[in-house]
């Protein structure tokens, strides 16, 4: 059944992999936790490609540069390997891509800090097949709160707003991960598509702000969204968060000191910070795969099989015991099915939800197109 489904993951890292390590997906890879050849064994079907520019090192047009050359960077794997992978930008080009048994990457820009709070860059990176966007990350931007920033603007400000309705009138989904509860609730208001969580789980279960409440989760829902499940540990587990925390601040100093140490060198300043997390990791507690069926289906009792996705937040984050990289993903379908789920409600979870709100926010935009026009015709 695993094979019959289109599988997608809505966040997969590693294209920070691709531009600065000059990683091939081909070749299986001992280090992340994505390949072509765990991707089959694992047997994902379709990845959004995350954009992620870190806001804290690339601000304005430099954000942008960085975005753009990621994006490339994605570009260049698929023209690598045309016999494996495609491009895809709808959901029918999922499909498509499933038909032939390839694997399709899409993509989506992580943090609205890229579009340098210009809608004409907006415009540009749909353009170029960005189809997502989470409005912001880990802090604030000029228009959007973040869950893990101290509030700048009380949500989203007036710009924030005109950037989402752009997306809806686009096709592009809004992502909200990562920004605050004012916010979510300002883009909720505001948007005329449904929205996605791309990477979060469920607060109920573990108290992280990046996690959702279960109000936020129904709400999503009502409007036809879906909370794609991370599979990060911190997200997963309350005595791992709590741990955490108690070393969080020493290791934050720490990281701070690197980033200044290699403030010019990208990729010295990922392998730096993942040997020095690897030395606090061991401190910590293990938290098992099984967490994530547990947000699942926490997830899927609040709101049906109808609004539940996975984001794995892979080579981005740290993954749970048994759920070592793509290549276990079977384990999911096989829990949820011990579980007693019905077959046709795993296939919604393991991608088909994903595909119908793409194919929604592509039904709005063509909507609020055609009533543009209309509207101009008539002046």
């Amino acid at each position: 059944m695993h094979r019959e489904a289109i599988v997608v993951d809505t966040h997969i890292d590693t294209p920070q992999r691709f531009l600065d390590e000059d990683f091939d997906l081909a070749p299986r890879d001992p280090k992340g936790h994505i390949d072509l050849p765990r991707m089959k064994a694992g047997g994902l079907d379709a990845g959004f490609m995350s954009i992620y520019v870190d806001m804290r090192r690339h601000q304005g047009l430099e954000a942008t540069r960085r975005a753009l050359q990621l994006i490339d960077s994605v570009n260049q794997q698929v023209a690598r390997h045309p016999d494996q992978l495609v491009l895809a930008t709808t959901a029918a080009d999922v499909r498509r891509a499933h038909k032939q048994k390839k694997i399709a990457l899409l993509m989506g820009v992580e943090g609205g800090t890229p579009i340098a709070d210009d809608l004409r860059l907006l415009r540009l990176f749909y353009q170029l097949g960005v189809r997502y966007m989470t409005l912001t990350h880990g802090l604030a931007n000029n228009w959007a709160d973040s869950s893990t920033d101290e509030p700048k603007h009380n949500g989203l400000t007036d710009f924030g707003k005109e950037v989402v309705r752009e997306m809806n009138r686009l096709g592009m989904l809004v992502d909200i991960s990562h920004v605050s509860d004012k916010a979510f609730y300002d883009a909720l208001e505001v948007s005329q598509a449904p929205m996605i969580a791309s990477h979060s789980s469920c607060r109920a279960l573990c108290k992280h702000p990046r996690n959702m409440t279960d109000e936020m989760i129904k709400a999503l829902a009502a409007k036809g969204g879906v909370i794609q499940i991370n599979y990060h540990i911190g997200f997963l587990d309350q005595t791992y968060a709590d741990a955490y925390e108690k070393i969080a601040p020493e290791l934050r100093a720490r990281m701070r000191a690197l980033a200044e140490q290699y403030k010019d060198d990208d990729h010295a300043l990922s392998e730096a910070r993942e040997a020095l997390f690897k030395d606090y990791q061991a401190q910590l507690p293990k938290v098992s795969w099984e967490r994530v069926v547990e947000h699942v289906d926490h997830a899927v009792r609040l709101v049906g099989p109808d609004h539940v996705g996975l984001g794995s937040d892979f080579d981005g984050a740290t993954m749970p015991e048994g759920l070592n990289d793509v290549s276990y993903l079977p384990r999911l379908t096989q829990a949820l099915l011990d579980r007693g789920y019905r077959e046709k409600d795993i296939k919604k979870i393991l991608g088909g939800n994903t595909l119908r709100v793409l194919e929604e926010a592509e039904r709005v935009a063509a909507r609020l197109q055609a009533d543009s026009a209309r509207a101009t015709l008539g002046r």
